[in-house]
């Protein structure tokens, strides 16, 4: 009987030690499996964001580049006044206030318009009436387009730069981050929180356009509630919140194509509606909301006493005459080596001044210490942003053909090298730095506070600036947004820092989730997540890191063929046999060299390139899967190659030129924008080479281009993809 019963138990524990084993082996593959799609989603979210602030920095470049324009040639080659003033300068309306209203009231709308019609003041009926009509896709009549923002800007002309709130013991205040044109996201949002109201407060916190294609609807409710509920409903301004950023990220071109015949006069009017959106929020004297972030400069006495509407754009430093210049008439080497001397040690120059600038309540004239630190500050981070060895200059030196800015006069905004020591900053400048730290900055780990060399633009604040700042002005929190996060929302600085994002999918389809925070009297903050779905739902967690990489990875190899001359030189340089194989350390060294996006390469190598027997890297098998599309003939291939690469400006420069926005240029408007555009690059093109493009191009021969034509030239083509459509 004892043996019999101990049989039987060594039989029934056997197989539960076999399950047990199974179960162990079954969960470590589980937890690799996992750990592997988590670090394709991290390389994947790494790719998408160095992309993006990359090409912030391609904007802060041009717009540097239009301003030095502007502000120093007068005209272009003798042929009339500079064709990029009309969109870089703000437009004085010749119209009084009256006669524009008038204008507005007696502009026809045709019977046969189907959507909603507005009447001022506004309704709960016409907010009503809106959200119906853009959730059916219809569009808002100009008309009452241009009688919104009318109102809109009669209103926030009224507005402090700081607007303070309260909060009572039955009432929260819901904050929500960037939205840039994600209508669904925000019709989510009142779906989930209720529409804003008496009882329903809301606050969003700048971006509300550019990126998505539904910015238009955006500012039209969020403006229609601000109006209908201006005690209940609070924007603050974005750094998108700005028509030269629109240039470049799709507001200014959705707008054109949605109003045609209005579109020039909405355009004036949203850079004065923007430009008077206040800057900055406090609730109950303890919670600072800002879109961007702060500065060791920051001080919300004197922002409160900013001329923020003098600020159309951030990105271009206020006019300063030469006196206040104080140019130097120095050689080019003595300006590149005071240029680094200034660049390489910002920070000392900041904290060096700190301590005088917060014995006085607001700022005024300093010294030479000031001006030091406001050259070190956002401000040379914006107007010159190649502060690091992460962003020395992509671009080659200026082309021969047309002075060298440099040549003409030492600014502030194209290189590092320039020479200038303005003694005593003025005041329209010192307000500009202000608006540029709060709509521009990042929080970083570290202390201190630098130049934010990653974007290009405003600066990077540590844990001591936060707690300085929220010690100064008795605060408790900084809730900011102006980057996505992956859960929508993250905190930073031991809890003092909230970045709250409300645009989910922003990259690619599942890549983020959206956000929103409810904070009620307690000011204890709570977070609602959420995620737009229309067919992420039915997907896995695999599928979606799936597609989100494979997005990534297609924009990525985008750059690596833009840059494919330079990538190839460097290759070479290595490849001293010409084996077309170099080391993997040495691939990712060279592609780090050229593309500076801080990414890691050896993580990425299987996904860009192809390994030969022996270990190395076939560096040519990087551009596979990218072939060009068929450019025009007379383009040659390093031309078209730059042009590959800077499409994107050229695209800008021509909407600047195309004044009555018909997507028709003239052969003289062409051969203007390609001497701003060489001028820009340093490309050397000769005249008869842009002849003969321009004659290329204008195929019935009537003496206009179709641009948009002549840039579908330069596309790249993915050729997996045409694989998949053959396929298909």
């Amino acid at each position: 009987m004892g043996c019999g019963t101990s049989i039987a138990s060594e039989n029934q524990t056997r197989p539960s030690e076999t399950a047990m084993k199974a179960a162990i082996l079954i969960q470590r593959w589980y937890r690799r499996y996992v750990a592997r799609l988590e670090m394709r989603r991290r390389y994947t979210w790494n790719i998408f964001q160095s992309i993006e602030y990359a090409g912030e920095q391609d904007q802060l470049q041009l717009s540097s580049f239009f301003s030095f324009m502007l502000d120093n040639f007068t005209q272009m080659n003798g042929n009339g006044p500079d064709l990029i003033s009309h969109l870089l300068d703000s437009v004085v309306d010749p119209l009084t206030e009256e006669v524009r209203q008038l204008k507005y009231e007696q502009i026809v709308v045709p019977e046969s318009y189907s959507g909603p019609r507005l009447s001022f003041p506004l309704s709960v009926t016409d907010t009503n009436a809106l959200l119906s009509a853009f959730k059916e896709e219809q569009t808002l009549h100009g008309k009452y387009v241009l009688q919104l923002l009318y109102e809109t800007k009669k209103f926030l002309k009224r507005m402090p730069n700081v607007i303070y709130l309260s909060t009572s013991y039955a009432k929260e205040i819901t904050i929500c981050g960037d939205l840039h044109g994600s209508l669904d996201d925000l019709l989510l949002i009142f779906y989930k929180n209720g529409l804003p109201s008496a009882e329903n407060p809301y606050i969003f916190n700048g971006d509300f356009v550019d990126r998505g294609k539904k910015s238009t609807e955006i500012i039209i409710i969020l403006f229609a509630f601000l109006l209908l509920y201006p005690d209940h409903m609070h924007l603050n301004r974005g750094n998108h919140e700005d028509h030269i950023m629109n240039l470049r990220y799709g507001f200014t071109k959705e707008v054109m194509q949605k109003y045609k015949t209005h579109s020039r006069e909405i355009l004036q009017l949203l850079q004065d509606v923007f430009s008077l959106l206040p800057l900055a929020t406090v609730i109950d004297n303890k919670v600072l909301i800002v879109h961007g972030g702060i500065s060791d400069k920051i001080d919300l006495d004197f922002l409160s006493t900013v001329e923020r509407h003098k600020v159309k754009s951030a990105l271009r430093l206020p006019r300063r005459s030469i006196d206040h210049l104080n140019v130097r008439a120095c050689s080019r080497s003595s300006s590149r080596q005071s240029g680094r001397s200034r660049m390489d040690s910002p920070c000392s120059s900041g904290r060096t001044s700190r301590a005088s600038r917060r014995r006085k309540k607001h700022f005024t004239k300093q010294g030479s210490s000031s001006s030091s630190s406001s050259s070190s500050s956002s401000s040379s981070s914006v107007c010159s942003p190649r502060v690091s060895s992460r962003n020395t200059p992509r671009r080659p030196p200026p082309s021969p053909s047309l002075p060298s800015p440099t040549d003409v006069l030492q600014v502030p905004f194209l290189d590092s090298f320039v020479s200038l020591e303005p003694p005593e900053p003025p005041r329209e400048e010192l307000e500009w730095q202000q608006v540029v730290d709060i709509l521009w900055s990042d929080p970083k780990n570290q202390n201190g506070c630098s130049p934010n060399s990653f974007r290009g633009g405003g600066c990077y604040f540590g844990p001591d600036v936060t707690q300085a700042l929220l010690q100064k002005h008795e605060l408790c929190l900084l809730i900011r947004s102006h980057e996505c996060k992956q859960e929508g929302y993250e905190l930073c600085h031991n809890g003092q820092v909230i970045t709250i994002f409300s645009a989910s999918n922003y990259y690619e389809e599942g890549s983020n989730r959206g956000a929103y925070i409810k904070l009620g009297p307690e000011l204890v903050p709570r977070f609602f997540q959420y995620q737009v779905s229309r067919s992420t739902r039915k997907l896995t967690l695999h599928q979606r890191v799936r597609v989100a990489e494979g997005s990534a990875l297609r924009a990525l190899k985008e750059k690596l063929y833009a840059h494919r001359s330079e990538l190839m030189a460097a290759f070479q340089q290595y490849d001293i046999d010409k084996t077309g194989r170099i080391s993997t350390s040495e691939w990712a060294q060279v592609v780090e060299s050229v593309l500076r996006l801080d990414l890691p390469w050896r993580t990425l190598r299987p996904r860009l390139a192809r390994l030969s027997a022996d270990g190395d890297v076939e560096y040519e098998s990087c551009f596979e899967d990218i072939s060009p599309g068929e450019p025009i003939p007379p383009v040659t291939p390093n031309l078209a190659e730059t042009l590959y690469r800077y499409r994107t400006d050229l695209e800008i420069i021509f909407n600047i030129i195309d004044k009555d926005h018909s997507g028709q240029i003239s052969i003289e408007e062409f051969r203007q924008t390609w001497k701003l555009f060489t001028s820009h690059l340093g490309v050397a093109v000769n005249d008869q080479t842009i002849d003969d493009m321009a004659r290329s191009i204008d195929f019935n021969k009537d003496g206009s281009i179709d641009f948009n034509e002549f840039l579908e030239a330069f596309r790249v083509v993915h050729k997996l993809d045409v694989k998949e459509q053959q396929q298909g």
